[in-house]
């Protein structure tokens, strides 16, 4: 059965390797965000080279160089590496999202080319993102505001940071120091504990007294209300816990990623198109390729953990499948209905949305691409 779904996964990066041979040479000097009319937005000026989503359109570029071997791909991957150095340098851009922003660019080209700078980089990054630790509360706290012209998110902590912890991880596997695995550890026990509901839907944000550490309540944020259940948020918890354990070996972190995955997939409409959250209206029937994407790599995460658990005698022979056979559907269905295969627009998902009650809804965000390709590439490899 894997090794039919891994024919098919590589027929499918067959297929993206061929449009992104086209649109990598249109969005050379770019650093994508979604596109307008088929064409890449470009992020990189002083106004938008904060932004978090900034380090994975190099990512990509890093992936089509492990595909390919072609050098342009890693110029390419380089060269907005090289743009995030002025990120490096302003506090205010320096938030909880450095994972998203050092771990596609930085970290990969440090594990693929050994080069120096790329460490460097990372360890500003994995050392700033620390030193966001409330150690009242044991969370990494989310932003940067201070409620002069909005709400006080001092004690704002969000579930997306999970995806962040790995940063800390690598650095505390890189430099030998335990601090940096310590924090993300504190963070994750802290998020199993105040994020995930016991029917394994998660919060999006939890907010915390700043100074005693209780906590104070939680917040619908970027789903559809206070307690439902936003897909991308469910995608960010099983991924991430799944990715702690792999770092630490807590089985109470794969129990967690194990729960909200269940979650996830019991909740998969029937047409296996992922909804913003899986507790809004009927109509309008708002649609989340990226949350689809992010959670099929995710599951894949999980039924890998449990193949090499059950290869050690600690698993029984089943306990992996669903979660293949889950994230497979997932993929399938995005690359059969929500892939834009057309060489002249440059994004591969459509039907993405940030979020629910944003005035904008299905468009192409380029997080969802490359999840996309780190799914396929799991699968096939």
């Amino acid at each position: 059965m894997h090794e039919e779904y891994k024919i098919w996964a590589r027929d499918v990066l067959a297929r993206i390797e061929k449009k992104m041979e086209k649109v990598s040479v249109r969005s050379a000097d770019k650093i994508p965000y979604t596109t307008k009319d088929g064409v890449h937005d470009d992020w990189s000026g002083d106004d938008r080279i904060g932004w978090w989503t900034n380090g994975f359109w190099g990512g990509m570029m890093w992936q089509m160089y492990e595909l390919t071997g072609q050098e342009h791909y890693k110029a390419v991957a380089e060269s907005v590496e090289r743009k995030l150095d002025r990120v490096l340098m302003d506090a205010q851009s320096m938030d909880h999202d450095s994972g998203f922003k050092w771990l596609p660019t930085s970290v990969n080209n440090y594990r693929l080319t050994g080069n120096p700078a790329s460490r460097n980089r990372a360890l500003l990054a994995a050392n700033n993102l620390a030193g966001r630790f409330n150690h009242a509360g044991q969370f990494i706290r989310a932003w940067n505001d201070w409620g002069d012209n909005g709400p006080d998110r001092r004690g704002w902590a969000i579930i997306d940071c999970m995806m962040n912890l790995p940063l800390l991880y690598w650095a505390s596997e890189e430099t030998k120091d335990p601090r940096f695995a310590q924090t993300a550890m504190r963070h994750a026990d802290t998020a199993a504990r105040c994020f995930v509901r016991e029917d394994g839907s998660v919060n999006h944000i939890v907010e915390f007294d700043v100074d005693s550490g209780e906590m104070v309540r939680s917040y619908g944020g970027q789903g559809y209300g206070d307690g439902s259940s936003w897909t991308r948020g469910q995608a960010w918890g099983l991924y991430g816990f799944a990715q702690s354990f792999r770092h630490t070996g807590k089985r109470e972190y794969l129990d967690t990623a194990v729960r909200i995955a269940d979650y996830f997939i019991a909740h998969i409409p029937e047409s296996g198109l992922i909804p913003v959250d899986f507790c809004q209206p009927e109509e309008p029937a708002w649609e989340d390729s990226t949350a689809a994407a992010i959670a099929a790599s995710g599951l894949l995460e999980i039924w890998q953990l449990l193949e090499e658990k059950r290869a050690h005698g600690a698993g029984s022979m089943e306990s992996g499948r669903k979660y293949l056979e889950a994230a497979v559907g997932l993929l399938r269905t995005l690359a059969d209905r929500r892939v834009n295969w057309d060489d002249a627009a440059d994004n591969l998902l459509e039907k993405c949305t940030a979020a629910y009650h944003d005035r904008d809804h299905e468009f192409s965000i380029i997080y969802g691409d490359y999840y996309l390709i780190e799914a396929l590439m799991k699968l096939a490899l």
